[in-house]
């Protein structure tokens, strides 16, 4: 990158803080349920025309109440969790998930993880910047009255 590059800022984005959460309770679900074990979608995914809306889980979160947002991310979670206490009871991460990809492969629970883990990493990132731009606090330090949720 040149100095431009390198002083350059993010501009205006449709991502949300609200959007980001509902995706990630996605990818839980996708990965953890759908993808591992090969289970069909969990409500709400099962009613989604992907096809005609591919972004649903982005565009649709700027109409759910955030408890609704934080329940649908906290109950796939738990379901994430169960799911790998289910597999490494029977296997470890070496156990190759349900999913196939198109060339016959199968990815192990441990790909499954790095590539949740990734996707967190990632989108980690843009929480904090979008956070940045709606309270302007910088850095670790939490909001300003935030509680950590106990459930």
């Amino acid at each position: 990158m040149d100095e431009t590059g390198l002083s350059a800022r993010v501009a205006s984005s449709a991502v949300t803080l609200g959007g980001l959460l509902k995706h990630l309770a996605l990818v839980e679900d996708h990965y953890l349920s759908v993808r591992l074990l090969g289970r069909e979608p969990a409500p709400p995914w099962d009613a989604v025309d992907w096809d005609a809306e591919p972004d649903w889980e982005w565009s649709s979160a700027a109409g759910d109440p955030p408890e609704q947002l934080y329940t649908l991310w906290t109950e796939s979670v738990l379901r994430s969790r169960a799911n790998l206490r289910e597999v490494l009871a029977e296997s470890d991460a070496g156990r190759l998930a349900a999913f196939t990809t198109r060339d016959g492969r199968s990815p192990s629970v441990r790909r499954l993880l790095v590539d949740l883990i990734e996707e967190y990493a990632r989108h980690v990132g843009h929480a904090d910047l979008l956070r940045e731009s709606i309270d302007g606090r910088v850095g670790e330090d939490p909001p300003e009255g935030f509680r950590p949720r106990t459930t």
